[in-house]
């Protein structure tokens, strides 16, 4: 997992701790090199998959921190990744995505035209589909 992840600090959280009157501590995912926790459950779900569907690559669909943490595993694993996502994905995420090396295709207005895209490409290319969250 550290492969890809950074061992995230936990910061107190005084005002929260207090309102709850409780010791409240926030877990700092967004110190990620994507900024998000997704990236642990890309990873995991990559790093395990078979030799020859490591070959074939994957196939994810995402509108964003779940794209980046497949590009990003998918780069640091050598594994070539296609991520389908919606035309409405902010530039910035689509922009992150492709910097990590992974292929993009914008498809549809809504998560939902990107997974069902992703899952026809799935039957087409015969890739392992990269669960989506």
């Amino acid at each position: 997992m550290y492969d890809v992840a950074a061992e995230s600090p936990l910061d107190y959280a005084p005002a929260l701790s207090k309102r709850f009157n409780n010791e409240v501590y926030l877990k700092r995912e967004d110190l990620q090199p994507v900024f998000s926790f997704k990236l642990r459950g890309a990873y995991n779900k990559i790093v395990f998959l078979s030799e020859q569907e490591k070959r074939q690559g994957v196939i994810a669909a995402s509108a964003g921190n779940h794209a980046q943490g497949v590009a990003l595993s998918s780069n640091k694993l050598g594994i070539n990744a296609l991520i389908v996502m919606p035309k409405t994905t902010p530039e910035i995420k689509v922009n992150s995505v492709r910097s990590w090396g992974a292929k993009v295709v914008l498809f549809g207005d809504s998560f939902d035209d990107a997974y069902t895209h992703a899952r026809e490409l799935e039957k087409q290319k015969k890739h392992d589909l990269c669960a989506s969250f």
